[in-house]
């Protein structure tokens, strides 16, 4: 009994160390789009009914873009299967798993942590020109379904303690300019950008109706 206990863990062991990037293993799902020293963002696509192979992950958050339901099958023969709403959002601890899309196309967003522990920056409890509403908390993060008011602005050179990941949720006009560069203005679902904490933004909804898109603030 020891020898198979042994034996099985060896096996486990093995199978997280053949396991490979999520991004070299599935590259036709899985596109980096954006990368800082704590974290690492995928836009995420799966065909309907496409499957992927063995790959792992560090501690993530998934955003959901459209309703899906996907198994993940796991090592030692286990299987998990999840549904997520549209806009919904959700943490998921370091593992590996391979993938199959149980039901219609995938359209999300995954942020991969990369320290061992949290950050220590305070997160808002509210923002001005800003509707928060959480959609997922845990130690890392939070994620923010985020609806700007016709006049939501930030200034020139505005700061935050806290990275944000801004992911727009459909279309829409938001002026976005990231440390002097040229604004970004018009958006389509999917659309992901990265503000680092320390770094001067300004923003504006040039649209003059209220803006909705989902907002990640790290720590």
């Amino acid at each position: 009994m020891r020898r198979f206990l042994i034996g099985a863990v060896v096996l486990g062991l093995s199978s997280v160390g053949l396991a490979q990037d999520a991004a070299k293993v599935a590259a036709n799902e899985y596109k980096v789009v954006g990368e800082t020293p704590g974290f690492r963002v995928m836009r995420v696509n799966y065909a309907a009914r496409a499957e992927t192979q063995a790959h792992q992950h560090p501690e993530n958050l998934v955003i959901s873009l459209v309703a899906s339901r996907v198994r993940f099958d796991l090592p030692g023969g286990k299987s998990e299967t999840i549904d997520m709403a549209a806009n919904s959002a959700g943490f998921h601890p370091a593992g590996v798993h391979s993938v199959r899309n149980l039901g219609g196309p995938i359209d999300a967003v995954i942020i991969e942590f990369k320290t061992p522990t949290p950050g220590t920056a305070a997160l808002p409890a509210s923002r001005e020109g800003l509707t928060l509403k959480p959609i997922a908390e845990g130690p890392r993060a939070t994620a923010y379904l985020a609806t700007g008011s016709g006049t939501f602005a930030e200034p020139a050179g505005s700061k935050h303690d806290f990275d944000q990941v801004v992911v727009a949720t459909g279309p829409g006009q938001m002026s976005l300019s990231i440390d002097g560069k040229p604004a970004k203005t018009s958006w389509v679902r999917g659309d992901t950008v990265i503000i680092p904490r320390g770094t001067g933004h300004e923003s504006k909804n040039i649209g003059g109706k209220p803006i909705d898109f989902i907002v990640v603030a790290i720590k």
